[in-house]
């Protein structure tokens, strides 16, 4: 994965956006939206992809917003044109609920970094919150790593070195993520191969709306099962489960999953800190807790308890990462035993199955 720092598109500290929509009603939304903050500009609107492309070099904008479905050059295409000529970091703003909406996770896959729920005509209420997040998400997003060349790493097995170990035998793997972490994702359980002898549990912090076109977009890219943790499920084996939206994700002491709908706990809810927790208290020095790509600090105090409990802990380093806050602040805490590139993540999980396992 090649990198480099986001540093277009600012002039005396305003963020510049550009909107690409074939939507003139979706455009002047997005552009009323983000206009509440006065430290983001709008200074460009196009309805097609070839003419933001056209835009792009004289506007220079710091991030681009577009739209999956647009007549001429589609936000795939127009998505991949821009990372290979004008890296930058790109949102897509797509309806969640639409037929195969995990068609916006392509766009991911291209090199766009985030997702966003189309905006409509609605309550004030739920307006101001859309325009909240949306601002929020811009302003992340303008200071994050742009990504040049998707490196979805390859099917290798390659083993890792001989320094990586665990305390004692890895029965379950957690992991959290956020900004940049359905790309991060992908690259790992793409490469779990089928019959994989443990659970893995996910916290994905993402827009409300986008989750199952997240967990449909994985599952066609690999051979483990992946899907959104049911209330009651047990976590099998060769099965990755995804927290559902708007509730905490734990492990009762049956072992089973179980969601609780308290307050967000430290802004979050699903808390990737209360499921690595639940984790640590279940599977103790079995776990393997993993913490990539995101902003703020969620899933630190929680791999930290993996680590106090005994368990192996792995923090995604700087250079792969699109927004390293969440895992810097797991090895500010002394809670990552090792820091790793994304590429070599999977690779490491797979070398702590039980040989056992890996001889049958």
């Amino acid at each position: 994965m090649e990198v480099a720092s986001n540093k277009s598109g600012r002039h005396g500290g305003t963020i510049k956006v550009l909107l690409v929509d074939d939507s003139m009603v979706a455009l002047t939304l997005l552009r009323r939206m983000l206009s509440t903050s006065p430290d983001i500009e709008v200074i460009g609107m196009a309805q097609s992809g070839e003419e933001a492309l056209r835009m792009i070099p004289a506007l220079d904008p710091a991030v681009v917003l577009t739209d999956l479905h647009m007549p001429g050059m589609g936000g795939l295409e127009f998505t991949r044109q821009v990372i290979e000529k004008y890296p930058r970091p790109i949102l897509v703003v797509s309806v969640s609920v639409e037929k195969n909406s995990h068609n916006a996770f392509e766009l991911l896959q291209a090199g766009a970094i985030d997702v966003f729920t189309k905006p409509r005509a609605s309550l004030e209420s739920e307006y101001m919150h859309m325009s909240g997040e949306l601002v929020s998400k811009v302003k992340i997003l303008a200071g994050v790593h742009v990504i040049r060349k998707m490196g979805i790493a390859g099917k290798g097995y390659g083993a890792p070195g001989d320094n990586i170990n665990s305390k004692g035998v890895i029965r379950a793997v957690a992991i959290g993520a956020s900004t940049g972490g359905p790309q991060a994702l992908y690259s790992i359980l793409s490469q779990l191969p089928h019959g994989f002898p443990m659970p893995v549990i996910c916290v994905q912090h993402i827009t409300e709306g986008f989750m199952e076109g997240l967990v449909e977009w994985l599952q066609s890219n690999s051979q483990i099962k992946i899907s959104v943790a049911g209330n009651g499920d047990y976590p099998f084996p060769g099965h990755a489960y995804f927290a559902q939206e708007g509730a905490h994700l734990l492990i009762d002491k049956a072992g089973l999953f179980r969601y609780a709908q308290t307050p967000p706990y430290l802004g979050h809810r699903p808390s990737i800190n209360l499921a690595f927790k639940s984790v640590a208290e279940r599977y103790a020095s079995a776990a393997m807790g993993i913490l990539l790509t995101g902003m703020g600090d969620d899933g630190a105090e929680g791999m930290k308890a993996i680590e106090s409990a005994g368990g192996m802990t792995i923090a995604q380093d700087e250079a792969t990462s699109v927004v390293h806050s969440m895992p810097r602040s797991a090895i500010d805490r002394g809670a990552a035993r090792y820091v790793l590139p994304l590429d070599q993540i999977a690779d490491v999980i797979i070398s702590m199955v039980p040989r056992v396992e890996r001889e049958r």
